[in-house]
């Protein structure tokens, strides 16, 4: 069995980094599945495993470097191989979140989304805020250690962990051209602040948001009624399919195009019945009084539409005798992405009608104006042999859609890691800073996400692909951060700043909540349930959006979370750099 007891004690081998990696990842995820009060830390658990690891070799004296004997802290694997898998896990993290709020980044910041950002944005600025207050107030700002290992309770507070990944990152980066600072940070990893805060954070926030319903005094049978009233899925977007009469003698003769533009509605004729006779209107087809019209819009423009065409009846479409068929089919072929409904002429040209639009599980109604994206599910109504044409078009090879896009991501990944090594001059600084490995490929991924088509980029992906790698680049982060935080992590617990960092983090967690989550009450009168779906996207925290949408019975809180969590990320992230860059890169 001697092979055995060498796979885990030559600390040194290939064989044993791959195995305690797996171990610590596969052990990690098993006990992160545990409930306690109906919350589970999920894959953060994998840096408390990493942690244990780190700290049973250290104790045993099998850690590379000097034994724990002699009093030095080893890791349990070699450094330079922990460093890479750690860069390359947050590497792959971060740009897959990237491609995942890509596409809604900047449609956030619009209408209503400034308003419910701009909250997001006070909560952020009061989360730094509370950490610099409780840095200057209760350590000595001249250990250089401290700020650093508050930037990493902070990240702990918020449970923002590629925060964590971006300020260590950045703060390698300073403390290579500041001696003093790689002095002090000697011994001492920012996962360890992390990890003290992170537990605590995720009770807190939950406990946060019930007080909160309680000093306001909330209830939530009326929030639920206000929703239903306020929210039918979004009236603008959702589609409405109808049946109408004809009769407005002024119409008579006119084409549908140029009907469209007198109502100053949007809508799509499917379907027409003149004189017993089925047909697939376009947007040129002359209309006739008495003509019986399928027609589908948007919900809040049915009423003006029906009051200028005519009168609303009731029509079984399905047992006309007609040659007329519908059929979904999916967007596949990359040189239709970024092409609006109107550049591709499905009505005029392919002699069918979109109806609606299917994106990420969400019926749209379909706007001339509305741009593809691979993956959109379309609705087509006209003749079987127009709907042929049409489904050429778009490509709808599902088989082409399960295809990874290996090559796109890692083009995305090459752009984003020479982004990050990219020095920018800031004034007060004396050293150039850069994005690094999670600003850059962050800051990339969103473009290609949101813009990719421009450039003829596919950042397509499926949700499980997208969610498959992510939790992969995660998984290896958190393992090689948590083993090489592990050597000196009781001793930051029991003889350092531990116990402080647990209580300090609570602070940075709930007194944003409440102040920016009274004032959103007050001022915004946001619903109760969409503020908690807005703090648990401001916090990145999907084990509070499970709460608060278990509570809801309904998707304001999903609503509010995915508003927000687009530039949330991005701000959690940057703000995490700029900490460490501004009070440390002088």
């Amino acid at each position: 069995m001697h092979w055995l007891t060498t796979l885990f004690t030559d600390t040194q081998s290939v064989a044993h980094t791959v195995l305690l990696l797996a171990l610590v990842i596969a052990l990690g995820y098993k006990l992160g599945k545990i409930k306690v009060g109906g919350v589970s830390l999920g894959s953060t658990f994998v840096l408390f495993t990493g942690i244990m690891a780190g700290h049973i070799y250290n104790v045993v004296g099998l850690a590379s470097g000097v034994p724990s004997a002699e009093g030095g802290a080893g890791y349990a694997a070699p450094l330079p191989v922990l460093n890479f898998v750690q860069d390359f896990g947050l590497i792959l993290f971060v740009y897959c979140i990237g491609l995942q709020v890509g596409p809604g980044f900047f449609s956030s910041l619009r209408k209503d989304g400034l308003k419910l950002n701009g909250f997001s944005v006070l909560t952020i600025l009061l989360n730094i805020g509370v950490m610099l207050g409780c840095y200057y107030l209760f350590f000595n700002t001249d250990d250089l250690k401290n700020l650093p290992m508050m930037v990493g309770v902070m990240c702990g507070a918020v449970t923002n962990t590629p925060g964590l990944g971006a300020a260590n990152e950045t703060l390698n980066e300073v403390a290579a051209n500041n001696p003093a600072l790689q002095q002090a940070m000697d011994g001492h990893q920012i996962a360890s602040a992390y990890a003290c805060a992170y537990p605590l954070a995720v009770i807190g926030m939950i406990g946060a948001v019930i007080l909160l319903r309680y000093l306001m005094k909330i209830k939530l049978d009326k929030e639920q009624a206000e929703v239903k009233h306020q929210m039918e899925d979004n009236p603008h977007a959702k589609p409405h399919c109808m049946t109408i009469r004809m009769q407005n003698r002024a119409l008579d003769g006119i084409t549908i195009r140029k009907i469209r533009d007198f109502v100053g509605r949007n809508f799509v004729c499917s379907r027409m019945e003149r004189d017993g006779e089925v047909s697939t209107p376009n947007i040129d087809t002359v209309l006739r009084r008495d003509d019986l019209l399928r027609i589908v819009c948007a919900e809040d423009d049915a009423e003006a539409v029906t009051a200028f065409m005519g009168t609303e009846e009731e029509k079984d479409w399905q047992l006309a005798p007609s040659p007329i068929i519908s059929k979904r089919v999916v967007v596949t072929k990359p040189e239709v992405e970024g092409k609006t409904l109107a550049q591709m002429h499905f009505s005029s040209v392919l002699g069918v009608n979109v109806t609606r639009l299917t994106r990420s599980g969400i019926d749209l109604f379909a706007d001339r104006n509305l741009r593809l994206q691979i993956g959109d599910r379309l609705l087509l109504v006209g003749p079987q042999e127009s709907i042929n044409h049409a489904e050429s078009a778009v490509g709808n090879s599902i088989k082409r859609l399960k295809h990874p896009n290996i090559g796109p991501l890692f083009i995305g990944v090459l752009l984003g890691v020479l982004l990050g090594s990219i020095p920018f001059a800031i004034s007060g600084i004396p050293n150039p800073v850069k994005l690094g490995l999670a600003g850059g490929p962050l800051i990339v991924a969103i473009l290609i996400g949101a813009k990719g088509y421009k450039l003829r980029i596919t950042s397509y992906t499926t949700t499980s692909v997208n969610m498959f790698v992510r939790e992969l680049g995660l998984s290896l982060f958190l393992a090689a951060v948590g083993i090489k935080a592990g050597a000196n992590f009781w001793d930051t617990l029991s003889q350092g700043d531990g116990i402080k960092y647990v209580w300090v983090g609570f602070l940075i967690t709930v007194v944003p909540i409440f102040i920016s989550g009274i004032i959103a009450r007050v001022r915004l009168k946001l619903n109760y349930f969409t503020l908690s779906g807005l703090i648990a996207g401001t916090y990145t925290d999907p084990p509070l959006l499970g709460f608060a949408s278990q509570l809801a019975n309904n998707n304001a809180p999903a609503v509010g979370y995915s508003t927000v969590y687009p530039l949330s990320m991005f701000l959690r992230i940057l703000s995490a750099q700029l900490i460490i860059l501004l009070f440390l890169g002088a």
